[in-house]
């Protein structure tokens, strides 16, 4: 079955109609939600810069969503970047002295700062100032540059890569974890409706349960599950409907996809099931190990698959059972 294909910027655009634009709207995450309106109410009434927010936690749990909420509910542009693209503290002062009184600047993958680079920060978060030095060698001149009342929000997977000094700096900390079942069944409802889908309760249940507790995902199955649904003819997406894209998508009962089988499988095959270092796993899955720690690892240790000990990671019974039951069955759509 033929799957319509979107470029990247068609997906991002579709994936950013989905995204809740006020705390009202968002699904999930009660602590952070109550935290974060006493904090933004508190900064409205007192018409200043709401206090500096790093949110931590797996990948598309709504880091990225929250903070331009965060930027809606104060009224207040939001400017993105990441730690991957602030490569000198001059690059981070441009934008710092560029901004906007009381603008949310919004810092994704905030653990790979240079060291450099946060020496630029500490002032700005503290003191709304930056020291900045002009010129080399013996003619070099200090300068003292005045930085606008701004809200850093900074995102991390990586909590523990953190500086304690950049860490100690925030007001705010909030970790997002995974989501309920009924959680992602309220998001897929919430977002069919929005793409104009019709989708039965059960249907949505099942595209919820096969969505790793992430939004994200639930959101990416749906439009996959759509377009299934609509090649083969149909209007609206139901139970059956439902699972047999899903077997054509190779997700499982648990949520695990081709890669994360394989993952499991090489482990086993290779080393018996552990325990494994994380680079020889990132080397079994072509990735990097970076990429297997925040992508595929947070997962299979949810959900008791695999199991961390000071030798490396083990598949665990609950894993070797799930891959001794007959996959082929999984995907055949009955």
């Amino acid at each position: 079955m033929s799957e319509p294909q979107m470029n990247e910027g068609e997906e991002r655009s579709l994936e950013a109609t989905l995204r809740p634009a006020s705390l009202g709207e968002y699904i999930g995450q009660g602590e952070a939600k109550r935290s974060l309106t006493t904090l933004l109410q508190a900064a409205r009434e007192r018409g200043e810069a709401a206090d500096h927010l790093l949110l931590h936690g797996p990948p598309g749990l709504g880091k990225t969503t929250l903070a331009a909420i965060v930027a809606h509910e104060l009224g207040v542009q939001i400017r993105f970047t990441s730690g991957t693209a602030i490569d000198h503290g001059g690059d981070l002062a441009a934008i710092l002295t560029n901004l906007l009184p009381r603008q949310v600047l919004f810092i994704d993958e905030i653990h790979r700062l240079g060291r450099a680079v946060e020496e630029v920060l500490y002032p700005a978060m503290e003191d709304r100032s930056i020291d900045i030095v002009i010129g080399k060698g013996p003619s070099a001149q200090p300068l003292r540059l005045e930085v606008p009342p701004f809200t850093l929000i900074g995102a991390t997977t990586r909590i523990g890569m953190l500086s304690a000094p950049l860490r100690d700096r925030f007001g705010a900390v909030q970790r997002l974890d995974f989501y309920a079942d009924d959680e992602l069944t309220a998001i897929v409802q919430r977002s069919a409706g929005i793409l104009g889908v019709s989708v039965t309760g059960e249907a949505a249940a099942l595209i919820a349960a096969r969505s790793r507790g992430t939004p994200r995902i639930a959101n990416r199955l749906l439009r996959r599950v759509r377009d299934e649904v609509q090649v083969a003819g149909s209007s609206e997406i139901t139970l059956e409907r439902a699972a047999k894209a899903l077997a054509g998508l190779q997700i499982d009962d648990a949520g695990l996809d081709a890669t994360d089988r394989k993952l499991l499988q090489m482990m086993l095959d290779k080393f018996d099931g552990g325990p494994v270092g994380v680079a020889a796993m990132a080397a079994l899955l072509g990735e990097s190990p970076d990429t297997l720690e925040d992508v595929f690892e947070p997962f299979l240790l949810r959900i008791g698959f695999l199991d961390r000990t000071p030798q490396g990671r083990v598949v665990t019974e609950r894993g070797r059972t799930h891959l001794g039951r007959g996959s082929a069955s999984l995907w055949s759509g009955s």
